[in-house]
C-alpha cells in the first residue's frame, strides 16, 4: 500500500472518529442503563431512555436510520483501524 492511500486512511479514521463517539457513547449508556433499571424493575419509569438508544431525540426521530448508521460508522472505525494496525512494521523477536 502506498503512502497516499495511508494518509487517506489514516485521515478517513481521523474524520470518522470524533463524529462516531457521540453516538456510540449515547447508544452504550442508554443500553446499560435501561438494562440496569429493567434488572431493578423500573424500566416503566425509564423508557425516556430506550427512545434515545432508538434515535429519537424530541421532535428529530432517526429511528429508521440511527441503528444504520451507528453500525456503518463503527464499521469503517473497525476496519480503518484494524488495517492502519495490520500496516505497522512488524517489531522482530529478540532473543
Amino acid at each position: 500500500m502506498n503512502k497516499l492511500t495511508k494518509a487517506r486512511l489514516r485521515q478517513l479514521h481521523f474524520q470518522a472518529a470524533p463524529i462516531m463517539i457521540l453516538p456510540s457513547l449515547l447508544t452504550l449508556f442508554t443500553g446499560v442503563l435501561f438494562q440496569i433499571a429493567e434488572l431493578t424493575g423500573k424500566e416503566d419509569d425509564f423508557h425516556w431512555l430506550i427512545r434515545l438508544h432508538k434515535g429519537v431525540f424530541g421532535p428529530v426521530d432517526l429511528q429508521m436510520i440511527f441503528p444504520f448508521l451507528n453500525g456503518l460508522g463503527l464499521l469503517v472505525l473497525c476496519v480503518t483501524g484494524i488495517m492502519m494496525w495490520l500496516q505497522m512494521p512488524q517489531r522482530r523477536k529478540e532473543d
